[in-house]
């Protein structure tokens, strides 16, 4: 056998691999939409729950995942950027780097539930914000931290040196070099970091379990931090779990397609986002 027919037939394997991988995806994808669709509408989008009666909404639900989800983002994107700008442009080569990298590798593998009950040890109890919405996002945030540490480090680390080269001979100091070059380079990188790390906040629930709680407000939409804080994977959780409603699987289908739905459509924002910053740092240069 010559090396073009080995090549093909790689080249054959490969695609249908990948014809496989995305075959399952779709199969997995169209039958949660099929079930759950029906039960999209907007009494049960943007309705109140109900422990048990049928015909309950998940409202608040969804509005909680959307906000501990940014706050979450908030509260670790800028020490993440941080910390990979340091280990990145600043830090050398020493044992106090690799413990930082071990470190985060370490924190990246610890499951959630471990990370929930630390939230609930130090958010809840210790620091005495109850199950709430902002002990949520805190410790959302610290499953966030690792994943985005090393996707940004990575990114800052893909811009090549001669960007930093060429800003530094025309006089610029390396801090203004780093934010006026390095960074909008690396924005690409470092917005797939945030889409990966939104993406697997959204579907989260046993951290959220034991430091947001079961809960919610009466009302849709509220931002006070220290209201209950159920998320939509939380309600699916407890709906089928210990739920009393007689259209549990119901709800649970309709749950399973938002939050579907939720995850396209905040991906396909990162995309745009991401193709807007490519355009923009084309144009310069």
């Amino acid at each position: 056998m010559n090396k073009k027919t080995q090549d093909k037939l790689a080249k054959t394997g490969l695609w249908l691999v990948g014809i496989f991988l995305v075959g399952i995806l779709a199969l997995f994808i169209g039958y949660m939409l099929y079930k759950g669709l029906p039960m999209l509408t907007p009494g049960f989008v943007f309705g109140m729950p109900s422990d048990t009666e049928a015909g309950g909404g998940v409202g608040p639900q969804l509005f909680n995942t959307v906000y501990i989800l940014l706050l979450s983002m908030l509260f670790s994107i800028f020490i993440a950027i941080g910390a990979a700008i340091y280990l990145s442009e600043y830090a050398k080569d020493n044992r106090l780097t690799r413990f930082i990298r071990l470190s985060t590798e370490s924190l990246s593998t610890v499951p959630s539930i471990v990370l929930g009950l630390f939230g609930m040890t130090v958010f809840v109890d210790f620091l005495g914000m109850g199950f709430s919405i902002l002990g949520g996002a805190l410790a959302l945030s610290l499953l966030n931290l690792p994943l985005l540490v090393r996707v940004t480090e990575e990114a800052l680390q893909n811009v090549p040196q001669t960007y930093r080269e060429a800003s530094l001979a025309l006089g610029a100091t390396k801090w203004q070099t780093i934010r006026k070059v390095v960074l909008p380079e690396a924005a690409g990188g470092i917005v797939t970091g945030i889409m990966l790390a939104g993406g697997r906040a959204i579907g989260e629930s046993a951290i959220l379990i034991f430091t947001a709680g079961t809960t919610v407000s009466r009302h849709m939409a509220d931002f006070d931090l220290f209201a209950g804080g159920e998320t939509l994977a939380v309600h699916l959780w407890y709906v089928m779990g210990i739920g009393l409603v007689p259209d549990r699987v119901e709800i649970a289908n309709g749950i399973g397609a938002l939050l579907i739905l939720v995850v396209l459509i905040i991906n396909l924002l990162f995309i745009l986002l991401q193709r807007k910053l490519k355009t923009v740092g084309n144009r310069k240069n």
